[in-house]
């Protein structure tokens, strides 16, 4: 199935499963509420809605939950003890949701409101699974299902292509035939489409039989029949592949970082409004303080200034809280030879450089502070690879490791909170990164920021 198939039906599958929890929801407070009739010792319970707010919590937090657990990356025909396991684990978290939300607002009601919503929302979806299962094993859904496919390309593609359909299309797949490009009779091809009703043509211009490939797209074209055109003319190891339009051309693209994506826009969102919304409140109880402090402290400016490498190279002044003597890049070549950190990263731990009031703001990482405005300006983003001085970067030998410089560099990554200035390898530094960038999620951003705040708090790792 493709890739905006397997999406649009994940939508409908969010949103169906989204409905359930929320009519759970409701049917657990009619049940307990109609229960006082049965019960008479039972206590009456609040209208329903005056926990209708509580469906702003149910029905986009379901969405984002069963997401992020993997419950719409399955196979069609899932083992139900796997669902169940993963069922379990989300409502179980919605459930702890529902519980903080009255918490927060003050508010009762009545436990078995929430544990019937837990177990009427766990049997719902359960049974919404059960009966897709059915529908796709029954002959109907299967013919629904099943796309009668004809794989055209050399013998050695279309041979690979069919092993790799039956073992990842599970049962979803007929293939009519095999036929070469370089020697099949057009009127082959129209005949299974005309005779065995295919509804889909698997291409593969691997070997650039162009000129065979334009007619086989001409005859499918004319016939009303999709062609899947495998675009893996070149082998690529780590570039994810994807088609677009550009200026009204069709385009592959070759991406070896995250694309543009709503997930992306709310990263961005996140940036401006975490970032503001700091400043606002840390700027009167801490920054100005350590400003004056600073200031104060040693000889000297309040910022520490300097030109680090941004998104793609480009570079941007980063702003940080002075931890150091004036004059404390013209020493850097005198303790060279204590350098802990491997390749073009200089670290020292116990830094003669630095003030007796710079090493406790490094210890906090009450210096990194200020990022927050290149947060705001754009240049930096709350989670992201840690930002190097431009000088750094051009010592870079290994070109593959310049591929942390395809997002924008952050306050908090990965390094940060697997150690922090534990790590003294620069390859250990990259890998950490380059894992970041593969694997980028709004919700990995949100982990990170959150295992940041106690990493920062203890001081864990900080020289």
């Amino acid at each position: 199935m493709l890739r905006r198939q397997r999406q649009i039906r994940a939508v409908i599958q969010q949103w169906a499963d989204a409905g359930l929890f929320a009519f759970a929801f409701w049917l657990a407070h009619t049940v307990r509420s109609a229960a006082v009739n049965y019960w008479p010792g039972l206590e009456e319970i609040h209208p329903f809605e005056q926990y209708l707010w509580l469906y702003l919590l149910i029905i986009p937090g379901t969405l984002l939950l069963l997401k992020a657990l993997g419950f719409y990356n399955r196979p069609l025909l899932f083992s139900r003890r796997e669902t169940a396991w993963v069922l379990s684990h989300a409502v179980t978290i919605a459930v702890l949701g529902v519980v903080a939300g009255l918490f927060l607002r003050k508010q009762e009601l009545a436990r078995w409101v929430i544990f019937l919503f837990g177990a009427f929302s766990f049997v719902l979806v359960m049974a919404k699974e059960e009966l897709l299962r059915r529908w796709l094993l029954s002959k109907l859904g299967q013919e629904q299902l099943k796309r009668r496919l004809v794989l055209v390309g050399t013998d050695e593609d279309t041979a690979q292509i069919a092993r790799d359909l039956d073992a990842k299309a599970r049962g979803t797949v007929e293939i009519l035939a095999r036929l070469d490009v370089s020697q099949t009779s057009w009127e082959r091809l129209v005949e299974l489409l005309h005779e065995r009703s295919a509804n889909g043509v698997i291409l593969s211009a691997r070997h650039t039989y162009f000129e065979h490939v334009e007619k086989v797209i001409e005859l499918c074209e004319l016939e009303g029949v999709e062609v899947w055109l495998l675009a893996d003319f070149f082998k690529t190891r780590i570039s994810q592949t994807s088609v677009d339009d550009f200026l009204g051309r069709p385009t592959v693209v070759f991406r070896s970082a995250p694309e543009a994506s709503w997930q992306g826009v709310a990263k961005q969102v996140l940036d401006f409004a975490g970032a503001l919304a700091l400043l606002v409140v840390l700027t009167p109880l801490i920054l100005l303080p350590v400003a004056v402090a600073v200031r104060l402290a040693s000889r000297g400016p309040v910022f520490f200034r300097q030109q680090r490498s941004g998104l793609n190279g480009r570079p941007f002044t980063m702003l940080k809280f002075r931890t150091m003597v004036t004059d404390a890049e013209q020493l850097q070549a005198e303790l060279a030879s204590f350098n802990e950190m491997d390749g073009p990263v200089f670290k020292v731990t116990n830094d003669p450089r630095v003030t007796p009031l710079g090493r406790w703001l490094r210890k906090w990482s009450i210096d990194e502070l200020p990022q927050l405005w290149n947060v705001l300006r754009f240049e930096m983003s709350l989670v992201g690879p840690r930002p190097l001085p431009v000088d750094e970067i051009r010592r870079i030998n290994d070109p593959a490791h310049r591929r942390r410089l395809s997002v924008k560099p952050g306050l908090t990554c990965l390094w940060q909170i697997s150690g922090r200035n534990d790590v003294s390898s620069f390859k250990e530094w990259v890998r950490l990164d380059l894992e970041y960038i593969d694997n980028w999620s709004l919700w990995l951003d949100l982990k990170i920021l959150l295992k940041t705040i106690p990493v920062v708090l203890t001081g864990a790792g900080a020289k």
